[in-house]
């Protein structure tokens, strides 16, 4: 299949895309680490602003850290195909496992194989595939699991 994420040098990146796109990223001044169609990997600084009452990132800052990189994976996979269809995120469901403090990281993955996710699409079907993703702390330790199920949703 190839990586259709290899954009030329004139052409935004994954994450310049996002950040233009989703004013939630910029706000959270997400970094975007690595954009494949294999993994995206987002980092987000430590910002006071967005801290929860123990001084660690917000359950809804992490949740928009996850999302995002699994948005970015998507974007990567997929982005050959966004001419036909719209990626849109279905449902998603997080588990908070440990006290976040200081920088996180998420790094997300495909849940399915992408050529599978497109032949769905070749067939006329509105495909759904879920990411999955891992939030960690700089030591290493996963503070959080998230899984968003995303459709591509042909357009009429």
């Amino acid at each position: 299949m190839g990586n259709i994420a290899a954009m030329s040098a004139d052409q935004m990146t994954v994450g310049e895309m996002l950040a233009a796109t989703v004013p939630m990223a910029r706000t959270l001044n997400l970094e975007f680490l690595e954009t494949t169609a294999e993994r995206a990997v987002v980092r987000m600084p430590d910002q006071p602003d967005y801290h929860n009452h123990v001084g660690g990132p917000h359950a809804g800052a992490m949740f928009t850290l996850a999302e995002s990189a699994s948005g970015a994976i998507v974007l990567a996979a997929f982005g050959s195909e966004l001419h036909r269809a719209v990626p849109l995120a279905v449902k998603a469901e997080i588990g908070y496992k440990k006290l976040a403090m200081g920088v996180v990281t998420a790094t997300a993955t495909l849940g399915r194989p992408a050529a599978d996710v497109i032949a769905e699409l070749d067939a006329g079907e509105r495909p759904e595939f879920p990411v999955t993703i891992a939030i960690t702390r700089e030591d290493g330790a996963v503070t959080g699991e998230m899984t968003v199920v995303w459709t591509l949703r042909p357009n009429a």
